[in-house]
């Protein structure tokens, strides 16, 4: 399956002053400029079919102190030129092979005053644009800190942007959708109930970041191989339309500390005249170094349910008390305190729920609030943290783990680390064997709040470096891991792969806080699942709030059909159903879907796809010949017209349609929904109606 051909020309420089290179992707599709300025200053254009659609843009990186900065002053002195390709087997993905190809192009470039060596690497594939910086080793650059990174992206006009701010410390942001001109206007109300009380820019925004030009060209910045650096932001010059990168500062407000040799992240454009190319690209993927993990056996896709959604809502506690006991040395005598009657992660829930997994076939249960100190999390009291290791008095370890074991379903660890890294680091071989020991193979770990040390962010580089670290650790124990409120994922999955999942952005749970908006799941695949996987928690069938808890008024901002969709729309091999199981009682004729659909696919298709209106994706399960559809819309009703082409000619196939009913809305009306069967072919066409915030789902088996 795989091959690949590299060819290679070197060329050697020693001139200064303005000189350009161009190179092409392999499809030609795409063209690069590299030029140096006649102050020595990098930079760099891309076209697409001979179109600019980023100006000629600056590259550099600002030095700390009293150190001569990055910036300009070079010369060219070497140039090498590769081409590449393979196909390279995936671990799990959204395909079984992923086609790596592109055109290489490493330019070293000497600083005249210091003699320092930077090469800046650019690979064109058919799909975009990654380039990185690399520091070889060197006499003259050895330990050096970022005071900032000047990389350019300058857009050829006003575009429509669908950003959110540049928070330090999350993404748990609805998208704003607006003309460039307009975000430092919009901004304060983007952040507004939200922001993690950091400092921002006027202009700061996160990437992933879709764009679409006015003449129809959608744009993706991102980055990609995010590892031991600091997450980048952009920041907009909104009067010419160039954003500059924008790092995340450490408690100090330096953005790296590096040490040659040393590479930074890549910076990504992903390109295209059609929106369906940015979801199925796979670059970002391509950037990051293979699979590191010798036996990938272990590392199983995962469909569960769990005790979650009762808690997110306020039905149910984590906490085992509403007492704050008193806490000496981290050490809590719960036969003191009177436990209350609404925490939910006893042994009697959780049993019911490891039968609900084993009766509809889910592979695991995750059960969050067992571990003591709930009711301390945050320090109120001794700076009390949790330990990872001490059960409350209700909820019996060993118990639970041979029950679930006669029901053949696996448990999932919650590590809750309230933000305190350090403690985590501490406890996390210990963590790690409690789990081996008790038969839990994969980890979902949290990190609400502040970090501590105090000062630092959740995206600067030592907190990334946390992230990285219990990820190799786990693998060591081989366990896979789904974080929440770590830092957005730039494709570490491939060369990680038991990093089976992460939040990372807005969730399902804020439809308990408050809602959010009812397009969101149509920008989420643009955006933040550029980098891999999230565990959205899809399967909400109960959108009034109120009826699990009457002291909650939130509104759930979507229909059973789109909720159904996003199980094929919102990629991952980590997939919850996340409501309550009395709920899915109610309605099952429509959980059957969730029941059918798989977590492991071995061909993507993208049929319809317009940032922030609608998204229809097709996949294949990867053991069968069967197909799922999903459709998630945005505020507009509208009729969805597909083409099944994608089936095999010749076959005939029977197709199971989970539509929205003709009355449904996502405010009004969002469990109205209808069930159809036809038998189709790949010659068939359906036109199915899509209301405001709703979608749909297809299960598309073989027949006779």
């Amino acid at each position: 399956m795989k091959k690949y051909f590299v060819s290679v020309v070197l060329v050697l420089f020693s001139i200064t002053g303005s000189m350009g290179q161009e190179f092409q992707s392999p499809n030609g599709n795409f063209k690069m400029i590299f030029t140096l300025e006649k102050d020595g200053t990098p930079t760099y254009q891309l076209f697409l079919k001979n179109k600019e659609i980023i100006k000629k843009s600056k590259l550099g990186l600002e030095l700390q102190k009293d150190s001569k900065s990055l910036i300009n002053d070079f010369k060219l002195v070497n140039e090498v030129r590769n081409t590449f390709d393979e196909t390279w087997k995936t671990v799990w993905g959204e395909e079984t092979a992923i086609r790596n190809q592109y055109n290489e192009l490493a330019l070293t470039l000497k600083q005249n005053d210091t003699d320092r060596l930077i090469v800046v690497r650019f690979r064109l594939f058919n799909d975009g644009l990654g380039f990185r910086y690399e520091f070889p080793q060197q006499k003259n650059l050895t330990y050096f800190v970022l005071k900032e990174e000047r990389t350019e992206f300058a857009m050829t006009g006003d575009h429509t942007a669908f950003w959110i701010p540049g928070d330090y410390d999350t993404q748990e942001y609805d998208y704003t959708e607006s003309k460039l001109s307009e975000i430092k206007k919009l901004f304060r109300g983007a952040v507004t109930g939200n922001a993690s009380q950091k400092q921002f820019s006027d202009t700061g925004v996160q990437t992933s970041l879709q764009l679409k030009t006015a003449d129809g060209i959608y744009l993706n910045i991102h980055e990609a191989a995010l590892i031991n650096y600091s997450c980048m932001h952009l920041n907009l010059d909104d009067t010419k339309f160039v954003f500059q990168s924008h790092l995340t500062p450490d408690a100090k407000g330096n953005k790296g500390h590096l040490q040659a040799p040393c590479v930074s992240p890549w910076r990504t454009i992903i390109a295209s005249h059609d929106a369906r190319d940015i979801l199925a690209s796979r670059m970002t993927l391509n950037l990051n170094e293979p699979c590191k993990i010798e036996n990938t056996s272990w590392i199983k896709p995962v469909k569960y349910v769990g005790v979650w959604w009762e808690m997110i809502t306020g039905k149910s506690s984590w906490s085992y008390t509403d007492e704050v006991p008193a806490v000496q040395l981290g050490i809590t005598d719960y036969a003191k305190v009177k436990p209350n009657k609404t925490h939910a992660a006893n042994t009697k829930h959780v049993k019911e729920y490891i039968d609900f997994a084993a009766l509809h076939g889910f592979d695991a249960v995750l059960v969050e609030g067992w571990n003591e100190g709930w009711e301390d999390w945050f320090g109120k009291e001794k700076d009390y943290v949790f330990d990872f290791l001490s059960p409350y008095p209700d909820f019996d370890v060993k118990g639970i783990q041979e029950y679930a074991q006669s029901k053949g379903i696996k448990m999932i660890m919650h590590h809750e680390t309230s933000g305190a890294t350090r403690n985590y680091e501490r406890h996390l071989d210990r963590a790690y064997q409690f789990m081996k020991d008790n038969g839990y193979n994969a980890v979902k770990s949290g990190y609400v709040g502040n970090i501590l040390p105090l000062g630092e962010y959740h995206y600067s580089q030592s907190i990334l470096n946390h992230y990285q670290y219990c990820i190799e650790k786990a693998v060591d124990y081989q366990i896979m891991v789904n974080a929440h409120e770590a830092v957005r994922p730039t494709g570490i999955c491939r060369t990680y792969p038991n990093l089976i999942g992460n939040e990372s952005a807005r969730g399902t749970e804020f439809q308990a806080f408050g809602g959010s908006k009812a397009n969101h799941t149509t920008l989420l695949p643009f955006t933040r699942l550029i980098g891999g996987p999230m565990d959205y928690t899809p399967g909400i069938f109960e959108m009034d709030i109120a009826k699990l808890n009457p002291n909650n008024n939130s509104h759930v901002n979507t229909t059973i059909g789109n909720q159904l969709g996003l199980y094929v729309i919102m990629y991952s091999p980590l997939q919850m159903a996340a409501d309550l199981p009395e709920h899915y009682n109610q309605f099952l004729d429509a959980f059957q879907f969730i029941k059918d659909v798989p977590v492991e696919w071995t061909t993507s298709k993208y049929l319809e796809a317009e940032p922030g209106y609608y998204i229809t994706t097709a996949r294949k399960d990867k053991n069968s010949n069967n197909w799922f559809v999903g459709n998630s819309n945005g505020y507009q009703k509208r009729t969805s017209t597909i083409t099944l082409d994608f089936l095999e000619k010749g076959k005939k196939y029977e197709a199971t349609i989970y539509a929205d009913a003709s009355n449904a809305d996502y405010k009004t009306n969002p469990q109205a929904y209808k069930i159809s069967k036809q038998k189709v072919t790949n010659t068939t066409k359906l036109q199915l109606f899509t209301a405001a915030g709703g979608g749909y789902a297809i299960s598309i088996v073989e027949v006779p």
